[in-house]
């Protein structure tokens, strides 16, 4: 049976990644069909609008995206497309693996850990943001919900418990912002003693942070509020070996959207220089969630098995293959 992703291929790079991607999705069968849809930079020179409304009804539609990177352009209007797609289907768990590869140039070996970061409230809700008339003052208020804090760290424990995983670390900053912090550990805590078969673990950002990088291996699940999730899985990213292993996704009730997590990178556009594995390991996520996991580990085990033999690595790898060569070497160990 086939299934109809909505696919967005980006701006800067994007279109590049994209098109690798989905060379080796569909050499590896699992059935699914594209409708092609326009966002960031492509959308607003061929529609007028950074979300064009046709892509909000597909992405709808479909349930499931995969989605390159977007540019928005500085000014007016969103605050980040991103953020927009998340509030717009209350895509509220972002789920960052960081896990060890081959031949990078991490510092570590063996990390395998996963961020759950919530998405849709905290510090980046537009609401409340202001500069005063002088310029002299700016504010911004985070706003943080019992129903929200409780559905990010229920879906952490059971990605646990689905995924096998033994342990759930709340990170938070409780200590100082006592209310807002302070509201999302307390539900933390009761959320997390329904779990007893799961350790659970809280930890304040900062220590979470240090002993990141002093001691990766003692994290499993992290689950934290929006802006400690933006730093702390980029900070993971770096465990690993850069943004261009590192995938993610955006879950809501309804619909979900995968995506790899770095920039467009319009320095190198379009040069058949930049490295897929983020996005396709973005679509391993995406397999997952559609009930394909045989496929999803068909998937990572051929890209783990091209950078073993460093066969058309990309140069931020260490390589001089290019962007599709590299999909081909991926595909042709599927």
């Amino acid at each position: 049976m086939t299934q109809t992703i909505t696919v967005i291929r980006g701006d800067g790079i994007g279109p590049e990644i994209m098109d690798a991607t989905l060379f080796v999705l569909d050499k590896l069968g699992a059935g699914l069909s594209y409708e092609f849809a326009d966002a960031g930079l492509a959308a607003l020179e061929k529609h007028g609008e950074l979300i064009p409304a046709g892509t909000l009804e597909s992405i709808k539609k479909n349930k499931v995206a995969l989605k390159s990177p977007l540019t928005t352009p500085v000014g007016g209007g969103f605050s980040s497309i991103n953020v927009a797609l998340r509030r717009q289907f209350d895509l509220y768990a972002n789920v960052r693996p960081a896990i060890s590869f081959p031949n990078t140039k991490s510092r570590y070996e063996n990390i395998n850990m996963i961020t759950v970061r919530e998405n849709t409230e905290g510090a980046y809700l537009a609401e409340g943001q202001e500069v005063s008339a002088d310029g002299e003052t700016a504010f911004s208020g985070t706003r943080i919900t019992r129903k929200g804090s409780e559905r990010i760290v229920r879906y952490a424990f059971e990605l646990a418990k689905s995924t096998g995983r033994k342990k759930v670390t709340a990170v938070h900053k409780a200590n100082i912002i006592k209310s807002t912090s302070g509201l999302f550990l307390d539900v933390a805590r009761e959320v997390a003693a329904k779990y007893p078969e799961i350790e659970f673990q809280e930890m304040i950002v900062d220590n979470a942070c240090m002993q990141l990088v002093m001691r990766p291996e003692q994290f499993d699940i992290i689950v934290t509020t929006n802006l400690f999730g933006d730093i702390i899985s980029d900070l993971c990213a770096g465990l690993v070996g850069g943004l261009g292993l590192a995938p993610g996704a955006n879950i809501g009730v309804d619909v979900a959207i995968f995506e790899a997590v770095h920039g467009t990178a319009p320095d190198i556009a379009g040069q058949g220089k930049a490295n897929p594995v983020a996005l396709l390991l973005g679509a391993a996520q995406m397999l997952d969630h559609v009930g394909q996991p045989e496929n999803a580990e068909r998937l990572r085990k051929a890209i783990v098995a091209t950078m073993e033999a460093k066969d058309s690595l990309t140069g931020d790898l260490g390589g001089t293959g290019t962007t599709m060569g590299f999909a081909q070497a991926i595909a042709s160990r599927l």
